[in-house]
């Protein structure tokens, strides 16, 4: 009797443990508040490549000996990612020649920053980015009026 008793007791014990364990995987995945990324894309195609063209314009024209350009050029590469991932499965606009013209652009900059971390954009790679985002820019604007 004594040893049906431990017996039963035992596996009480062991299914209440299973019981509460399992509770607890299942609950803790709600403990925790989650937060999407911040974006800074507004939705509007023309507004946010003219807006990325922009700001991505100021920091590769940014002196090197100033302050916080390491930090905008972070800024920069989650920018572009920011960009690419917004527009880059939408078929109306990844088929434009805007968004090839910007999304070569983007790359450039964002491997060279990824590539090259220590050293300032070269005059080359400046040049041609600033061609191609006029470019953009106005591609753009014509095809919004």
């Amino acid at each position: 009797m004594i040893s049906a008793f431990h017996h039963l007791s035992k596996r009480l014990v062991r299914a209440a443990l299973a019981i509460c364990l399992g509770f607890c995987l299942i609950f803790s995945q709600y403990a925790y508040e989650v937060n999407a990324a911040k974006t800074f894309m507004t939705g509007d195609f023309a507004k946010d490549t003219i807006s990325v063209s922009k700001t991505l314009r100021e920091t590769i024209d940014s002196p090197r000996e100033e302050k916080g350009l390491s930090e905008a050029e972070k800024e920069a590469v989650f920018l572009i990612s920011d960009y690419i991932a917004r527009y880059r499965n939408r078929s109306q606009i990844n088929t434009t020649t805007t968004f090839t013209t910007m999304q070569t652009a983007l790359n450039s900059l964002s491997g060279h920053y990824k590539t090259f971390a220590n050293r300032p954009v070269p005059e080359n790679l400046k040049d041609r980015l600033n061609e191609e985002f006029s470019k953009a820019e106005k591609m753009v604007l014509k095809d919004n009026l």
